[in-house]
């Protein structure tokens, strides 16, 4: 029977080409837009790569001041100081760690300047994340302590300075807006929140110890649980650690708010903006996003209900030959559906690899720096599985129709 129906559905293909091809180019155009925006979600908050801990991990990345008479309003990072005081000594978290955010650097090399971006990390911060050392080592709580002058380059900013396999980098020394460092390690390229850079060094390098007494500075708490189920109960008492954060001058200030999120809640408030509240707003953000796919899958769905309906209008002669020779409503209704859903299934396979070759086009234009697209089965999966909707969706309405022919109108070409 299915064979039938395959063989069936083969032929109306072959009959009607030009139909098939426009029914194929708007199932491929709307997955490939699906899949890749898909694909640049997961890139972003799927655990992976250098963040493959962050289901357990969560950052503080700003703290929201109020002033005592309630008028001026400030919102920044964090400073050392409040990192090393309040959060460092937090029990029932298996680690935190001080990172920069990264700023502007410029690296001299003779008469050759490139600018680059540096963070400043402790030894926690390279136990947190997983980069992948390509040659030498990572930094150490040694080397925090005694301040040692080295540095950790990307792999790209590796071969930019010293061209040649990543372990010719090592050992040598760059001049870093005027601090000389030594390079002991080269890591993989590597686009994420917290580990976007070109060039890292331990904090202690800096040129002064002034960042040592700050509240607010330039940097961001990461805070690595021991188990995923410990993230809300380390929130709420990141939370309560806020509210007992003391200002070297508490007239300047009256309240410190700040908030441990996850990936997704952090980029929830910085998309929403909200510094106020516990709550990050993900939840509406996820439901906005979805709502909007939604959307966007229901009107190509519509399209194809209008093809199909049409489609079936001028094959209404065919149909009713098939009633007259006994094939009931519900046969051409399946046969119907399943050439619907063998034509969406024929674009999700193209889709796919339009999406791959989409995704690896915006990996070598470097759209954003150091960002690595992954076509992974879990997108497979659920491109396939849209196409199956769609197949479904826009052939039932159209097969229902169908079904309620009269055979002896069909004949005559009338609906």
């Amino acid at each position: 029977m299915l064979r039938n129906y395959l063989l069936t559905a083969w032929k109306v293909f072959m009959r009607r080409k030009l139909f098939t091809a426009i029914n194929l180019v708007c199932i491929v155009l709307t997955l490939v837009v699906l899949m890749v925006v898909t694909s640049l979600l997961e890139t972003a908050f799927r655990p992976s790569g250098v963040e493959g801990k962050s289901d357990r991990f969560l950052q503080i990345v700003m703290m929201r001041l109020d002033s005592p008479d309630g008028h001026r309003v400030s919102t920044m990072p964090l400073g050392f100081k409040l990192i090393e005081k309040y959060l460092k000594p937090m029990p029932g978290v298996e680690r935190v760690a001080a990172v920069t955010l990264p700023t502007g650097a410029a690296v001299y090399q003779g008469e050759r300047v490139s600018e680059l971006q540096m963070r400043r990390a402790d030894a926690d911060y390279w136990k947190i994340l997983d980069f992948t050392l390509l040659a030498g080592r990572l930094p150490n709580a040694a080397d925090d302590a005694a301040g040692r002058m080295i540095a950790v380059l990307n792999a790209s900013t590796a071969q930019r300075l010293f061209p040649g396999a990543p372990a010719l980098a090592v050992g040598q020394h760059i001049d870093v807006s005027g601090q000389n460092f030594e390079v002991v390690g080269v890591v993989e390229d590597a686009m994420h929140v917290n580990a976007f850079a070109d060039v890292w060094a331990p904090i202690s390098t800096y040129a002064s110890s002034d960042y040592r007494n700050q509240m607010s500075g330039m940097f961001v708490a990461l805070i690595l649980a021991e188990r995923a189920a410990d993230l809300p109960r380390i929130q709420r008492q990141v939370e309560q650690i806020a509210k007992s954060v003391v200002h070297d001058d508490p007239k300047q200030w009256k309240s410190t708010r700040f908030w441990a999120d996850s990936k997704l809640d952090l980029f929830a408030r910085i998309t929403v903006g909200n510094n106020e509240t516990f709550d990050s707003g993900a939840g509406k953000l996820l439901a906005l996003i979805v709502a909007a796919m939604l959307v966007f899958m229901l009107l190509p769905a519509l399209n194809l209900v209008n093809l199909n309906t049409g489609r079936i209008m001028e094959r209404r002669v065919e149909i009713g030959v098939r009633k007259a020779f006994g094939a009931t409503s519900s046969q051409l209704a399946i046969q119907l559906v399943v050439e619907n859903v063998l034509l969406c299934l024929a674009g999700g396979l193209l889709a796919l690899a339009a999406t791959a070759g989409v995704l690896a086009w915006l990996e070598h234009i470097q759209l954003i720096d150091y960002m690595r697209y992954d076509l992974n089965l879990a997108v497979f999966g659920w491109g396939m599985l849209i196409a199956t909707v769609f197949g479904l969706v826009s052939g039932v309405l159209p097969a229902w129709k169908m079904s309620r022919l009269d055979p002896v109108h069909a004949l005559k070409g009338a609906i």
